[in-house]
Formats: C-alpha cells, sequence, structure tokens
C-alpha cells in the first residue's frame, strides 16, 4: 500500500525552492561585480526598481495584485525599508571593493547575528549547543576567508578599498540582521508579496535620493547586468 507524505514532499519542495534561490541570489551579485564600479546608491536603486516587475508579474499570474499594497502597517514597512536599504548599500559597496567570493564569505556572518540580536533584542532562549553553533560558524566564515582575503595574507599590503570593503560587508552583515527581525515582526500580520514589494519600492525611492551624489552615466552592457541583478533580486 502506498501512502502519501505530503509533510514530506513539501520539506524537499522547500529545500529545492532554497537551493535555487541561493543560486539566484549569487547569479545577482555576480552581475553586479560585472558591472565593476558603479556608485552602490546606483546599484540599490536597479536591483529594487526591476526586483518589482518579476513580483508584479507573479502577482497578476496568481490574481493577488488588487491587494498586495494592502497593510495597515506603513511605517513598519518604511523603518525595514530604510534598514534594508542600508544594509543593501554597504552590502553592494563591499562587492564593488572585494572580490566576489570574499564578499559573500563575509555575508554569512548575517544569520549567525540574527540567532544573537534575537537573544539581545527580542529576548530569546538561546541554548548552550546554539551559542556553541554561532561561535563555530563565525570561526568558519574567517576561516573560509583565510586563503583569500589580502587581508590576512602577508605577502601583499591590504589597500585603503579593500579595507573599507571588509569593513562595509561586516557592517552590513549586521545591519542586515537587525532587517530580519523586523521582517520576522511583519510576517506576523502581512503577506509575503505586501512585505517584499512595500520593500522593493521603498528601496527605490530611497536610492533615487543618491542621485546628486554621484549616479555614472552606464555603458548599454552595465545597464544590461544591473537590470538583470534587479530580476534575479526579485
Amino acid at each position: 500500500m502506498t501512502v502519501d507524505h505530503p509533510v514530506g514532499h513539501n520539506t524537499l519542495r522547500g529545500i529545492a525552492l532554497k537551493i535555487v534561490s541561493v543560486a539566484v541570489f549569487v547569479g545577482m551579485q555576480t552581475c553586479i561585480k560585472a558591472a565593476d564600479a558603479v556608485p552602490a546608491g546606483q546599484i540599490v536603486f536597479f536591483r529594487s526598481f526591476f526586483a518589482i516587475l518579476p513580483i508584479i508579474a507573479f502577482l497578476a499570474f496568481k490574481g493577488q495584485l488588487a491587494t498586495a499594497f494592502t497593510t495597515k502597517r506603513p511605517f513598519n514597512h518604511i523603518a525595514r525599508g530604510v534598514v534594508g536599504v542600508g544594509a543593501m548599500g554597504l552590502g553592494f559597496f563591499a562587492l564593488t571593493r572585494l572580490p566576489l567570493p570574499e564578499a559573500i564569505t563575509l555575508n554569512y556572518a548575517q544569520p549567525l547575528l540574527v540567532v544573537v540580536f534575537s537573544s539581545i533584542f527580542l529576548g530569546e532562549t538561546i541554548r548552550v549547543y546554539r551559542w556553541t553553533a554561532v561561535a563555530f560558524g563565525l570561526v568558519g566564515v574567517f576561516i573560509v576567508s583565510w586563503p583569500e582575503l589580502t587581508l590576512l595574507n602577508s605577502d601583499e599590503a591590504l589597500d585603503d578599498q579593500e579595507v573599507l570593503g571588509v569593513m562595509a560587508a561586516l557592517i552590513a552583515a549586521a545591519i542586515s540582521a537587525v532587517a530580519m527581525l523586523l521582517v520576522r515582526n511583519l510576517v506576523q500580520t502581512e503577506k509575503t508579496a505586501t512585505i517584499v514589494l512595500w520593500f522593493s519600492s521603498t528601496a527605490s525611492v530611497l536610492a533615487l535620493l543618491t542621485l546628486p551624489f554621484g549616479w555614472q552615466m552606464l555603458t548599454p552592457m552595465q545597464a544590461a547586468l544591473l537590470v538583470m541583478a534587479g530580476f534575479c533580486g526579485g
């Protein structure tokens, strides 16, 4: 007799979607890296604005577009947008200053910091084994970075831009962890589509405020890469 296990099936489906999500996320970062030294604010705009398009198309297909922006917590969404844009901007700045593997590796500190901040700000009880896992994880980030980061290479001096890149990546991981706590609060009452659309819209507007600080004229290839990054982000 064959018995279906919907829970197990959904778990496998979730794992598969997570793997695809990570792959697309790396693709987004690769596009941004390939676009070369574009101002962080300009990257945030492309990443946020063009992310809206595939989301809207998906919601229209699902028949959920009419209520996607409906919320009773606009200020919570804006707060999450401000924090998220800060993390995104610093992360993209680091991406333009560091080799791709190093920038991604340093970002691995973010989920570990979520555990730490959950204990500090939300008062969650974190067992000893979880604290141990966090400690090992942070050490793991350091070990993985060791062979590649010029910061740890005695044969080469780390230039100023790389120093800024490392600092930006670590600060971005910390701010991103705070953004995750805000999202965790929002998902208790808000739909995923609402959270994503409010964030992308808020980030697009905030990114436009950086226009006077020196956006650059993009080549057709740079524009195409940044648009693709936006679609991947969406």
